[in-house]
């Protein structure tokens, strides 16, 4: 079906745009940062994806490509070499590490027309290194013991294990060490105020992919040129203006106006908009429907004395009717997600406990769980404490906050009370989520890669905190030995129905434990002149302005 939908092949209609002018997009957030390591945000990989280049990525295929490297790793090749370990180094699985030769792009020039060469590599090792700097996927630097310089183009990674996915390293996102550099030796422990991908964005020395940042103004808009220095392909479009239209009613009036000329699939209009919009408007745009791997969800503060109750955090799902909220409200379009793995990847465990919707159980575990006693409809407990938790998600996400709506209403027929308090995307991803601030729910989406680990969520190394530099996506504080486990020795295992049988397991920890509620997968919906040509959607992490240079102008 995936592939089915990326072939398809829409009717020319309506008015033809002249190749070179400006492409106007969309997106329903502002990235938090512009730095490409710190606090991950679907709104800022829309944004990188167009002005750099992975090492590595997975493609439309599910495939592991190189995209800034020439070829990727091989053992067959003999440039992927198992290895003693050095002394000291305590290492994983049977002890070895791995030595991971990588070239770089011969062509691959800063936008300032400096080469990218093996020492942005260094830095971007170093900085990923520090305690401080703040690198969401901090454990991937780790594993990187050594970096061996060959030659300006050529490094030679030496990490501690030899795992499944040894040559991937997509999180390794260069930093340009003549500009950013000297920033970092000043004050390494404030590098993240300080960087110049926030101060300096228009710097062309910041970027090496099709365009460049030439423009940026915070909550509002950001333009990207074309990038003189970019090796490749040459992209049709002088410029591409993308603008922060955070109501997602908004985007549609902005597209209908002819104020912005696409809404991006990542982030844009809602499904149930889509679907809508569509009836109306179907015959001018094309509009595709991507089913992936990105899933809405609601982490649960679990250092909250009311939400350390694993009984309570499985009453919280029972009590929510989530297939009804996607036949409803999606058309049965986002099926309901019962774990954070998705029934598209290979590892999908089908027999792994699920929640239906049963408020008569969920009423039995509150009771269980010493929340029996009911005033004016509101469950309290023996010390007289109301049943009462706040409830977060994104302002002006119209789909969000209703989902919101109608999950408050009914974990109140059992008795709960959610407090509703919802903040602007950047405040709530840049500050509430990230600095572990909210106190009760956190409604948001996940994006991931095909078998994609998820150790910066669920292993304990990974809660964000002052002391760790706010490194770590595990906002819920989710702490479980057996978990920690898992993650690291699934890493390790090559042998794949071994590591299916271990995903199973993962997979029944959380449905069991319950550190986030799973609501639905998401399926992006793409909003396109009909004259747009390339945007290819890719179902997984990668987002589709990665192939911003195969985008084209048809009739040209």
């Amino acid at each position: 079906m995936r592939k089915l939908l990326l072939a398809i092949i829409f009717a020319v209609t309506g008015t033809t745009a002249a190749a070179g002018e400006e492409l106007r997009i969309g997106l329903s957030q502002y990235p938090t940062t512009l730095h490409p390591n710190i606090d991950p945000s679907v709104a800022k990989s829309y944004v990188r994806s167009m002005t750099r280049r992975p090492m590595t990525v997975y493609d439309h295929e599910w495939q592991l490509i190189c995209m800034l490297c020439v070829e990727l790793p091989s053992i067959e090749a003999g440039t992927a070499v198992p290895e003693p370990l050095p002394d000291g180094v305590e290492g994983a699985g049977d002890g070895r590490g791995i030595a991971l030769t990588y070239r770089i792009q011969p062509q691959a020039t800063w936008g300032d027309g400096t080469p990218v060469t093996t020492a942005d590599v260094v830095f971007t090792w170093k900085v990923g290194r520090h305690e401080q700097a703040g690198i969401g996927n901090a454990e991937l630097y780790r594993r990187m013991l050594s970096i061996d310089v060959i030659d300006e183009k050529t490094f030679v990674v030496h990490a501690d294990r030899v795992s499944f996915e040894y040559a991937a390293i997509n999180d390794f996102k260069l930093l340009p060490a003549h500009i950013d550099g000297p920033v970092f030796e000043a004050a390494p422990d404030d590098y993240k105020n300080r960087t110049a991908f926030d101060n300096d964005p228009t710097n062309p020395g910041l970027y090496f992919g099709p365009y460049r940042i030439t423009e940026a103004i915070p909550g509002s808009r950001i333009t990207l040129e074309r990038n003189d220095t970019w090796w490749g392909k040459k992209p049709a479009f002088d410029r591409i203006v993308l603008l922060t239209i955070e109501k997602t009613t908004a985007l549609e009036a902005n597209l209908l106006s002819g104020n912005i000329d696409m809404i991006s699939g990542e982030l844009g209009l809602s499904l149930d908009q889509a679907l809508a919009f569509e009836k109306r408007h179907g015959d001018d745009y094309q509009i595709v429907y991507e089913p992936g791997l990105l899933y809405e969800h609601i982490d649960l503060m679990l250092e909250n004395p009311i939400l350390q109750d694993k009984t309570l955090r499985q009453a919280l799902i029972y009590a929510i009717d989530r297939e009804a909220i996607s036949e409803r409200l999606f058309a049965g379009r986002q099926p309901v997600a019962h774990s954070g793995v998705s029934p598209l990847d290979w590892v999908h465990d089908p027999e792994i406990k699920t929640y239906s919707y049963d408020p008569k159980k969920a009423g039995e575990l509150l009771d269980a769980a010493g929340w029996s006693d009911i005033r004016n409809g509101i469950r309290h407990n023996a010390a007289g404490e109301p049943l009462r938790l706040e409830f977060m998600t994104t302002a002006g996400n119209r789909i969000r906050e209703l989902v919101q709506q109608v999950l408050q209403s009914q974990w109140r027929q059992v008795g709960i009370d959610m407090r509703v308090r919802n903040e602007p995307p950047r405040v709530f991803f840049g500050q509430t989520v990230h600095h572990r601030r909210f106190t009760g729910l956190a409604m948001f989406a996940w994006g991931k890669g095909p078998e994609h680990i998820p150790r910066t969520t669920l292993h304990s190394e990974e809660i964000p905190s002052e002391e760790n530099g706010w490194s770590g996506q595990n906002y819920t504080g989710f702490r479980n030995a057996e978990m920690d486990a898992l993650i690291e020795a699934i890493n390790l295992e090559l042998d794949r129905p071994k590591r299916k049988a271990m995903w199973s397991r993962i997979q029944q920890i959380y449905a069991e434990e319950v550190p986030v509620i799973s609501l639905y997968w998401r399926a992006n919906a793409y909003v396109m002149p009909k004259w747009l040509r390339g945007v290819r959607p890719t179902g997984q992490m990668a987002s589709s302005s990665l192939w911003v240079e195969d985008w084209t102008v048809e009739g040209r």
